[in-house]
């Protein structure tokens, strides 16, 4: 796959995609869904965030791509879109571990 142009637009959205990981209640939503779908209900018990913020940064999280959503009847399953965040994060914390260890 051919990389992207790092033009102005092209840093704009990967600065976009940043933003929207910049958040821990939505990284610690997306880790919640790394083993399997969710629906809004389980995603709440399991992070402990209310109802109402865990559907407002599902939503974001939906719109950017990095989550699906499934409706089954009344209810509506989350599931990641596309399990390379977690690569995203194995780099950041690869990088920190690096920094701190150079730091003691």
């Amino acid at each position: 796959m051919a990389k992207l142009s790092l033009t102005p637009e092209a840093l704009a959205l990967i600065a976009d995609r940043f933003k929207v990981l910049a958040e821990p209640a939505r990284l610690q939503i997306l880790s919640c869904l790394r083993k399997r779908e969710l629906t809004v209900s389980e995603i709440v018990d399991q992070t402990g965030l209310g109802q109402a913020n865990v559907s407002k940064h599902l939503q974001l999280l939906l719109s950017q791509g990095f989550v699906a959503r499934r409706k089954d009847g009344l209810y509506a399953h989350y599931a990641l879109a596309d399990h390379r965040v977690f690569q995203l994060c194995d780099l950041m914390c690869d990088s920190l571990n690096a920094v701190l260890a150079r730091k003691r």
